[in-house]
């Protein structure tokens, strides 16, 4: 994680492993698509430490992105006005990479003095169907990206600076 420009957030997610075996959908032109988490999506969710709302970034591998607004947890979802995300990945035989830069300083809930919270997951579907769900942190019981526990980072206004 790295920010690229105050109000920038530039991310790299690293899937190793047989990547033969994922189901990576074909490059496609960079568009806002709905329901990419049913199939490989890369996420990251970003709010105000202490506020309930937070976003919803949603990265695939094809360079399809959406982006949504909740008010609460899993309350109040409405699209998210968060302008064209700039995705690039690359593979090889072991090893998956996507690179996103989202541009978050025009979003509105996310205070510019205050910490953020971050929690950043992975669904990876696999050739034969098989999903599997990863998280730098899981509540207890079924995996849940939306709960509070998985924002687990927080990013201070001097790390954004």
């Amino acid at each position: 994680m790295t920010w690229p420009a105050p109000g920038a957030l530039a991310l790299t997610f690293v899937v190793r492993g047989d990547i033969a075996a994922l189901a990576l959908p074909a490059a496609a032109p960079s568009a806002r698509t709905d329901e990419l988490w049913r199939h490989t999506c890369l996420e990251a969710f970003v709010g105000t430490a202490g506020h309930p709302g937070y976003y919803e970034f949603n990265l695939a591998p094809s360079s399809q992105w959406a982006a949504y607004r909740f008010d609460g947890y899993r309350e109040g979802m409405a699209a998210a006005e968060a302008g064209n995300p700039k995705v690039a990945t690359e593979a090889t035989a072991d090893r998956f990479t996507l690179r996103a830069v989202l541009a978050l300083d025009a979003l509105p809930g996310l205070a510019r003095g205050a910490p953020w919270r971050l929690a950043l997951s992975a669904v990876i579907e696999q050739t034969d169907g098989l999903k599997s769900y990863w998280a730098l942190a899981h509540p207890p019981g079924r995996a849940d990206f939306h709960h509070a526990d998985g924002f687990s980072h927080e990013i201070t206004p001097a790390e954004r600076a």
